[in-house]
């Protein structure tokens, strides 16, 4: 079968593939591919896919690559011959290029040759020629330099000369006729330089006239008068006042090169503006082009026609601004959009004014302070004046906002350099960028204007956010007076200031109608209800909330951020101690300590009460807690690092915070106290209602004691103290401090009942209810978290049950373990500190306070109605 078929028709073996030399060429041929695709390709189909029983067969893969290396023999062959004949090209072009090189070489020789034969020439003439005049030894050359420089000061001094004859023409005519004829005729040529001399000549006239004409300038002659002579001008002889003219000429000359100016500035002719702008600096240091330049800006046109435009905002952002729990909208839209604005016109007016003024520093400078003591400055005042209108709030966040945004066009105008661009601006724009940027709002900065308005907005929010709260504590019912009272006096006094405050600002006439409704939402109260004495408060009211705290302490955060931003570093450690100040006082004292003054004023109240005790006051210990713990945290991560430059000040501030959470610990370890006071004063009560039979029961009442789990006083006991105090104490306090209230409170319980059983007569029957009591006790102390010193304290009650039970053999085997000291053990320290965790722990006075001592088992077993039996004694005797 032939290979060269048709298609229809198919060949018995397969075709192999050909090549050529663009496919060894390509970058990314790589011969293990090669050599794979050439297998892949001689593999039949059926093969690849079929099983693997198949047999192999080399045959089609020996004839691929027969082929392939045939073709790749050729190819090689073909490359072989381009590679000769570029060898040749190459060898060709070498020849070339050295003949090229060697005729290039003699050209030069020759050339060097004819050059120093002409200086040598040029050398002989002038040493023959300096022989024949004195013998000068010049060369050729020098003497053409001198003559050069000879012909440059010849015609210096008669373009000199020229000048000086036109002057005296311009003085003679315009002294003799009033006239400047020569002027205006070199003004008509026009040209810059024919602008710029006239410019020249003018100022040159000017100093001449007045030293020759002083009366024209309103002076006394200095010389004597002879002859009607003065300074050289005969008083007869002149007629006109040359200043007049002179300056009429130069009024003509500056207002001709502005129109032109002007006209070259709406064609974007830069050339010529440059032309006008030297002149004019020549002629009058460019005050006039500059003030024509800026003045006229089609930006200052079309701005002062929109000043008077109403600020853009609506309502809903005045409101958002005013209210401080929403996070302020940003900058006012009406000033951005002139900021924004502000920006284009700077970056494009500032590649015109390099181009079109050779001082263009000066003129950008000019240009800066324009747009920003109009422009930027008038629009900020309407804002803040809207603003002011709203409320503090509003004023400070505007205020703030402004500047942050103004401070971003400035930097972006340093960044993109304007006259400088692409590089970053020039040392001097950049200090004059500052200085416009610093003037905006030195008026709000100066002094102590900014935080003092600052303070007085967190003041007037604090004292909205605590009105109710601050209501309901100056409402509430004091305790008596005495010593307790007369400590939180101060804080009875803070909390009147603060609501009076309140009051006062509420009902002020400068209060705008945006900031009242602000303070009534924030105080929770009705707008008719201004009035104190119709406002109604709850227990709810006069409660701490960690929610209160929180927006508190978020807003003081805000404060230090624009504080930050706004004011100097220099004065931010002054400033942040102002803002601890408050945040110790309107949280510290007025939240924080009257709620705890309020709790230990009902603690003290139920001392000595004969009633269950009310200790619903103990959960807002919890809240005071967390309130001092987030307060302690705020001020040292923010407020008192932001004072470490100013050491005494950081120092100070450390003190008053110490100081103030030291007092916030006192009142709480206070509060606790006083409850574990009421506790033990009720608990005694309870035990008193404890009846002589209830552990000496008749054989009558044994049908009813075998129903009864404990007595009645064991009851109301562990039901006191495991439902009311433990339940409220950990709503109270939590970890180490709760830990040492229970281990204290344990132990105290501990002593009570430890003298409690020594009081009663107990019969075996008895002695059954006296470990129910006292397993009741034990199990209901252990579900307090006690430290391990107090649970093997308690334990030792357990011990105190078996001794009314057992037999009088066991009682001599338990009194082999017996100490020999006191067996109350109590508590050393008091509570850890509630901010930061104390150290304070349990101790001991000895560690016989874990096992009964001799007096107590004999105190104990003395109470048994067997105590008089042979048994009995014999244990006593032993002791």
């Amino acid at each position: 079968m032939e290979r060269g078929g048709s298609s229809a028709s198919r060949s018995l073996f397969p075709t192999g593939p050909s090549f050529t030399l663009e496919d060894f060429s390509n970058k990314d041929f790589i011969v293990r591919d090669f050599v794979d695709s050439l297998a892949e390709t001689a593999v039949p189909a059926s093969r690849r896919s079929g099983s693997a029983n198949q047999a192999f067969d080399p045959k089609p893969l020996i004839r691929t690559f027969e082929n392939a290396l045939s073709q790749l023999g050729a190819l090689g062959e073909e490359l072989q011959e381009k590679e000769s004949e570029l060898l040749s090209q190459v060898r060709r072009a070498e020849i070339q290029h050295d003949q090229t090189l060697e005729t290039l070489g003699r050209k030069l020789d020759q050339s060097m040759s004819q050059f120093e034969a002409l200086d040598l020439t040029l050398n002989n003439n002038a040493s023959s020629n300096g022989s024949i005049r004195g013998g000068g030894n010049d060369g050729g050359g020098n003497i053409a330099v001198q003559i050069g420089e000879k012909l440059e000061e010849l015609d210096r001094k008669r373009r000199k000369a020229q000048d000086a004859n036109f002057l005296i023409q311009c003085w003679t005519e315009v002294s003799e006729t009033g006239q400047v004829t020569s002027l205006e005729e070199i003004q008509r040529q026009g040209g810059a330089e024919n602008k710029i001399r006239c410019a020249v000549i003018a100022r040159q006239l000017m100093r001449i006239s007045q030293r020759l004409d002083p009366a024209s300038w309103g002076q006394q002659t200095n010389g004597f008068r002879g002859n009607g002579v003065t300074n050289g001008v005969t008083g007869t002889n002149r007629r006109h006042n040359t200043r007049e003219a002179l300056e009429k000429f130069s009024e003509l000359l500056e207002q001709d090169l502005l129109k032109q100016f002007n006209n070259s500035y709406r064609r974007q002719n830069f050339d010529d503006m440059m032309e006008c702008a030297k002149v004019l600096l020549d002629f009058n240091g460019g005050a006039s082009v500059i003030a024509a330049f800026v003045n006229q800006h089609q930006f200052f046109i079309d701005r002062d026609q929109l000043i008077t435009d109403e600020v853009t905002a609506d309502g809903d952002t005045w409101d958002q601004l005013a209210d401080p729990d929403s996070e302020p909208p940003g900058v006012e839209p009406s000033l951005q959009s002139l900021i924004d604005e502000v920006k284009i016109v700077m970056q494009e007016e500032s590649f015109i004014i390099k181009r079109a003024f050779p001082y263009y520093e000066t003129v950008l400078i000019k240009f800066i302070q324009r747009v920003f003591q109009q422009s930027i400055q008038q629009r900020l005042e309407m804002v803040l004046d809207k603003a002011t209108t709203i409320s503090a709030l509003a004023f400070l966040r505007c205020l703030h906002s402004s500047r942050a945004y103004i401070g971003a066009l400035v930097e972006d105008l340093k960044t993109h350099g304007l006259t400088e661009h692409p590089e970053p601006c020039s040392a001097q724009i950049a200090q004059t960028l500052d200085q416009q940027l610093e003037e905006l709002f030195i008026p709000y900065l100066v002094g102590n204007g900014y935080i003092d308005r600052e303070k007085k907005s967190l003041e007037e929010m604090y004292n909205s956010l605590l009105f109710k709260f601050t209501l309901y504590h100056s409402r509430r019912k004091k305790a008596p007076t005495g010593f307790m009272a007369s400590l939180a006096q101060q804080g009875t006094q803070l909390i009147s200031s603060a609501k009076d405050a309140y009051m006062e600002r509420l009902e002020s006439s400068d209060l705008t109608p945006t900031q009242k409704r602000t303070m009534l939402r924030v105080a929770g109260i009705r707008d008719d209800s201004s009035n104190k004495n119709d406002i109604e408060v709850s227990e709810q009211d006069g409660v701490l909330s960690v929610a209160y705290a929180k927006r508190m302490i978020g807003w003081l955060a805000e404060s230090v951020r624009r504080t930050l931003e706004m004011g100097s570093s220099s004065e931010t450690p002054k400033d942040v101690n102002i803002l601890l100040n408050l945040l110790l006082t309107s949280m510290g004292q007025v939240y924080v300590e009257t709620a705890l003054d309020a709790a230990l004023d009902l603690a003290t109240s139920q001392e000595n009460t004969k009633t269950e005790p009310d200790l619903s006051y103990l959960p807002n210990i919890r809240p005071a807690v967390t309130i001092t713990n987030l307060m302690s945290r705020f001020i040292t991560t923010v407020l008192i690092r932001l004072a470490e430059s100013n050491t005494t000040i950081r120092r100070s501030m450390e003190a008053q915070t110490k100081l103030a959470i030291e007092a916030t610990e006192r009142k709480t370890n206070a509060v606790m106290k006083s409850t574990m006071d009421v506790v033990l004063n009720y608990v005694p009560k309870l035990l008193s209602q404890q009846k002589k039979l209830d552990f000496k029961p008749k054989d009558d009442d044994l049908e009813g004691l075998v129903d009864t789990l404990q007595t009645v006083p064991c009851q109301l006991i562990c039901s006191f103290l495991s439902q009311k105090v433990a339940v409220l104490a950990r709503q109270a306090v939590d970890g180490h401090n709760l830990e040492m209230f229970c281990s204290e409170l344990a132990l105290a319980v501990h002593r009570l009942l430890f003298e409690h059983f020594k009081k009663f007569q107990v019969n075996a029957t008895g002695g059954l209810m006296v470990t129910k009591d006292i397993a009741k006790y034990v199990s209901t102390l252990r579900e307090w978290p006690l430290t391990r010193e107090v649970e093997q304290i308690v334990e030792v009650l357990t011990e105190v049950g078996y001794l009314f039970i057992i037999q009088p053999e066991a009682l001599k085997e338990r009194s082999r373990n017996l100490a020999s000291g006191p067996a109350d053990g109590r508590m050393g320290g008091g509570f850890g500190g509630l901010v930061g965790g104390g150290n304070a722990g349990v101790a001991t006075t000895a560690a016989v306070g874990k096992r009964l001592n001799k007096a107590d088992f004999k105190q104990f077993v003395l109470k048994r109605e067997d105590a008089g039996s042979v048994g009995v004694q014999s244990v006593l005797a032993g002791l």
